[in-house]
C-alpha cells in the first residue's frame, strides 16, 4: 500500500463531506483522512495503486485546489 500526501484547500468539514461521494467511489482507495487543522490542509489517501494525478482532477473539478506533497 501506498500512502499519497496532498496539500488542499479544503478548510471545513462540510466541504470534506463533499468530496466523500467522489472518493469512495474510487475502488483503489483503501482509506482516506482530512487533516483540516494542519496549515496546508492535507489529505492522505491509502491507496495500492491510484494516481497523484487522478486525486488532482477530481479535487479541481469540485472546486477544489490540490497538489502533492512529497
Amino acid at each position: 500500500m501506498d500512502v499519497l500526501i496532498f496539500k488542499t484547500s479544503v478548510a471545513t468539514p462540510g466541504q470534506a463531506s463533499r468530496l466523500q461521494p467522489l472518493l469512495s467511489a474510487l475502488a483503489d482507495i483503501k482509506q482516506y483522512t482530512f487533516d483540516l487543522e494542519d496549515c496546508d490542509r492535507v489529505l492522505r489517501i491509502v491507496s495500492s495503486r491510484i494516481e497523484p494525478q487522478t486525486i488532482n482532477h477530481i479535487l479541481r473539478i469540485a472546486g477544489f485546489s490540490c497538489e502533492e506533497l512529497k
